[in-house]
């Protein structure tokens, strides 16, 4: 899971976390655009691990659509001191869990799921944006630039952006701005 755009979001994190910058750390027009993927290490491979990866990604988006739906109805858990002290608790978990030795934790902090999850969730609610995801079944070959095939063929993909469908999207596909973000990380 990550965000890939804006594409400097890990700076904005750090920012916002150094209470450098404020919430919201994303202006109201700015596009911001989340991914997962499935089968990490292996492909997706069969019925029964599309299946597995399908319903893994419904409840990814149930839980952002919850996730979202508090926010709205809470907007003080959008408030910047809180935000960035559940940030700073999280980014203390994940140092705890690595034991301090970990010479990527920050790196690992402003990467984080729950942390980038919550960043996608908040900036939807706090701006009352629509949004979409799109799940891709199994990539093949064909859809991927040549350089991106070792790491995507035979993956699934959900792609969620904060504007209302595809055709709000300023690029020709939804995977086209990933791909682009994939070949320069």
């Amino acid at each position: 899971m990550g965000i890939f755009l804006p594409p400097d979001i890990s700076v904005r994190i750090k920012q916002f976390m150094a209470a450098k910058v404020d919430f919201p750390f994303l202006g109201k027009n700015e596009l911001l655009a989340v991914f997962y993927l499935f089968g990490k290490d292996y492909e997706v491979i069969g019925e029964s691990e599309v299946n597995a990866a399908s319903d893994l990604a419904k409840r990814t988006v149930e839980q952002v659509v919850r996730d979202i739906r508090v926010y709205i109805t809470m907007p003080q858990k959008m408030d910047a001191r809180f935000t960035r002290e559940n940030y700073t608790k999280r980014s203390l978990q994940i140092v705890v869990d690595s034991g301090g030795r970990q010479p990527d934790v920050d790196r690992r902090v402003v990467g984080d799921p729950i942390i980038l999850s919550d960043c996608f969730a908040q900036h939807v609610a706090y701006y009352r944006q629509d949004f979409f995801f799109e799940l891709f079944p199994p990539l093949k070959a064909e859809q991927l630039p040549p350089a991106l095939e070792n790491k995507l063929e035979g993956r699934m993909l959900l792609l969620g952006f904060n504007v209302k469908n595809m055709q709000s999207l300023p690029f020709k596909s939804s995977l086209h701005a990933f791909f682009e973000w994939m070949l320069k990380v």
